[in-house]
């Protein structure tokens, strides 16, 4: 196993058009979402501390994450774990966890708290271990943890 963490800026679509339909064949939307965001300029992951990295195996992209500022809170220093997707024959190997770690590690200086959004008890027992603690009072948000400073 050659992993490598990069940063995917800008985005190259048809890279990420085979995770994009796994994830559509799994009921999930929110990589489509994150194409579509793109390409109407809606997120582009150009701000402080915002990044969208992939995860590649011998050359091929097999996880994605991002992290942007916050858009439901008005405070420049929370930001946003978003769009996080491993392949399905790629998952339980540590993969989802590198990736959390290294938008974790951008994070810091840019962003005091990290705010999430899953419905997946998998996801919410994933984010757990690594940390996150459930936010019983948002609609936004299910996840929240301090960044290391």
């Amino acid at each position: 196993m050659s992993l490598q963490v990069r940063e995917l800026s800008p985005p190259c679509w048809p890279e990420l058009a085979p995770l994009i339909a796994e994830s559509e064949a799994e009921g999930l939307r929110f990589l489509a979402r994150l194409r579509d965001d793109d390409l109407a300029g809606r997120v582009r992951f150009d701000g402080r501390g915002e990044v969208l990295l992939g995860v590649l195996d011998a050359g091929s992209l097999i996880a994605v994450g991002g992290l942007t500022r916050e858009p439901y809170v008005n405070e420049a220093t929370v930001g946003r774990l978003r769009h996080l997707y491993v392949r399905r024959s790629e998952r339980r190997r540590g993969i989802g966890r590198l990736l959390v770690t290294a938008l974790e590690a951008r994070a810091k200086g840019a962003f005091v708290t990290l705010r999430l959004r899953t419905d997946s008890g998998g996801a919410d027992a994933f984010y757990a271990a690594l940390g996150y603690q459930r936010e019983s009072e948002s609609t936004t948000a299910t996840h929240w943890k301090p960044t290391a400073r």
